[in-house]
């Protein structure tokens, strides 16, 4: 990782403020394997790393050196540890910290170390509210980096703030319109809705579902090869312990082939919106739906679910044709079993 442009500073082992400290080389056998091919800067600045946390040092240098390092290497373990002990030695003022993480942070989305050390500051500060922005504008970068979002819900979960959670729906609706097939706006929806307790508003758990279940019809109707969506339906469904087959109304024209264009509906069911003008149908997670809800039923039901499965197998997805076998096998089994 290059440093940030700026004068070109000597290494540590040239600069006299250093001289006190004994650089410690890296251990390595006489003839590894596969040596890694450190720069010189940043052999220097981790030899002399090793020195300062032998020594025990805690001080405004080796708040630079850690930067330093940090900079170059953002997933250094080591040095975000010894760093975040420093501060606390030094009582170093955290905001100054969270200012530099708001830098390193966009620049190192996809690195768990830089989140850590947020998170530990912000334990710290106990000042959770202006987190919530820099998160909104982190996932501007990245809308579905996994770190981002998991900082999100730790930010939620552990402060608990009502104040964090009074506009949590409306972001993530919000993610959710920019890309409807966003995963991690649909995960982190059920998170907020149904993983996190009851929040004022929503005590009529009855009324939250039927909200849910709106809310997710209309996005398949719009996006029906959205396997998110289906994912949210199908869990929305087990944690209100819904029966599959009451969403057959619903499911059942996505699992079969786009009507001839001007075909008429022959009735208008305002609860089970149709898929969109040119949807590509039938829709797999749909006839997969169609299915579980045969198999559930069982008896003769097995027959139309084996079925089902053949159509996923030998044309729909064939890349998961073992799968689909497997399913058509168990079936079988399941059938013979009845039948004895």
């Amino acid at each position: 990782m290059d440093l940030p442009a700026e004068e070109e500073q000597p290494l540590y082992s040239q600069r006299p403020e250093w001289a006190d400290v004994v650089p410690l080389e890296q251990y390595e056998s006489v003839a590894p394997l596969a040596p890694i091919f450190y720069t010189d800067e940043y052999r220097d600045a981790t030899n002399y790393f090793r020195g300062i946390v032998k020594s025990g040092e805690m001080s405004p240098r080796v708040l630079e050196l850690t930067e330093n390092i940090i900079r170059q290497n953002p997933g250094h373990y080591s040095a975000w540890q010894y760093r975040y002990k420093t501060l606390m030695a030094l009582k170093s003022p955290l905001d100054d910290e969270l200012q530099l993480m708001d830098e390193l942070a966009i620049k190192h989305l996809k690195t768990y170390q830089v989140w850590h050390h947020r998170r530990l500051l912000v334990q710290q500060t106990r000042n959770p509210g202006p987190e919530l922005e820099f998160i909104a504008n982190s996932l501007q970068v990245d809308t579905k980096n996994y770190h981002t979002w998991s900082y999100r819900q730790w930010i939620l979960a552990y402060f608990n703030d009502d104040a964090l959670w009074s506009h949590e729906l409306d972001f993530v609706e919000s993610m959710l319109e920019s890309d409807v097939r966003n995963n991690s706006a649909w995960h982190h929806r059920f998170f907020v809705v149904f993983q996190s307790g009851v929040r004022n508003g929503d005590e009529d758990r009855d009324a939250v579902v039927r909200r849910e279940l709106a809310f997710v019809k209309e996005r398949i109707a719009i996006a029906p090869n959205n396997a998110s969506a289906w994912n949210y339906l199908r869990g929305m469904l087990d944690h209100a312990k819904i029966p599959y087959c009451e969403l057959q109304a619903f499911v059942l024209p996505y699992s079969l082939p786009q009507p001839p264009l001007g075909t008429p509906p022959e009735v208008v069911d305002l609860e089970s919106p149709l898929p969109s003008k040119n949807s590509q149908l039938p829709c797999v997670a749909a006839v997969e739906f169609m299915a579980d809800i045969h198999e559930a039923a069982g008896g003769d039901d097995l027959v139309t679910a084996t079925e089902l499965w053949k159509s996923l197998a030998n044309e729909h997805d064939t890349i998961r044709k073992r799968y689909w076998e497997y399913r058509i096998t168990e079936s079988l089994k399941t059938k013979s079993a009845g039948d004895g």
